[in-house]
């Protein structure tokens, strides 16, 4: 049986970031980092991610309305919340996956070359 996850592509990606720069900051990371980790990986820049935050964009729209899902992302490989990211087949749950994962490397210290796979 497939899970239902319509919950999780409604809620606002507003609701979730600030959780992406609480994680990063506690591992001495910055803001500025975690948003160049969205930028690389959703084409989006700071006036657009103003915008989102601002209209409470959902994470389906977030992803779907993103200019340019980065080329790299089938170089990004691992475990998050116990799943592989390169064997969840549906797209917009991995994408988000996707971006779990790359913040999880920043707070794990990993250099940020390495991260966005350059």
């Amino acid at each position: 049986m497939k899970k239902d996850n319509s919950r999780v592509y409604k809620m606002a990606f507003s609701s979730v970031y600030p959780h992406y720069i609480t994680k990063a900051e506690k591992k001495n990371r910055t803001k500025q980092e975690v948003h160049e980790i969205i930028f690389w990986l959703t084409g989006y820049n700071q006036q657009d991610l103003e915008r989102i935050l601002n209209d409470k964009t959902n994470f389906e729209d977030f992803f779907n309305q993103a200019p340019q899902i980065n080329p790299n992302v089938d170089k990004i490989k691992g475990v998050i919340c116990g799943y592989r990211v390169e064997e969840i087949e549906e797209q917009l749950m991995q994408q988000i996956r996707y971006l779990d994962k790359l913040i999880d490397e920043l707070a794990k210290g990993k250099a940020m070359d390495k991260i966005l796979r350059s």
